[in-house]
């Protein structure tokens, strides 16, 4: 409940700068993508002003988490090894106490019994 009351109170905020921002910005420009000719550019597209911040921001954070990603890389494998390690551990201690509960239901032998003699 509170998470949503939170969420709510941070994204009602940043919806209505979002809004704003692109109905402050709607004027066209112009996004070339030919670094010599400056005038007449072989690629070039007229967007919204709004749009370019949205795709540039959108790709930042897309960037931003592949980044953070990469570098969790060694983290992500110590913590398969441990897993490893741990189904490991368990696995030895489930057949250590099969083996103890075998050994303590089976019958003890008699006091009195008499044992060959060791040779």
């Amino acid at each position: 409940m509170v998470r949503k009351v939170v969420s709510g109170a941070i994204l009602v905020p940043l919806g209505l700068v979002i809004v704003a921002l692109a109905v402050a910005n709607r004027g066209m420009v112009t996004v070339s993508f030919d670094p010599f000719s400056a005038t007449d550019p072989a690629f070039a597209l007229r967007v919204p002003l709004f749009v370019l911040v949205f795709i540039l921001v959108i790709a930042g954070v897309i960037i931003g988490g592949v980044a953070a990603w990469l570098r969790q890389t060694k983290w992500r494998r110590a913590a398969r090894r441990l897993e490893a390690d741990l189904r490991a551990a368990r696995q030895d201690a489930d057949r250590l106490r099969r083996q103890l509960a075998t050994r303590e239901a089976a019958p003890a032998p008699h006091p009195l019994s008499l044992r060959p003699p060791a040779a």
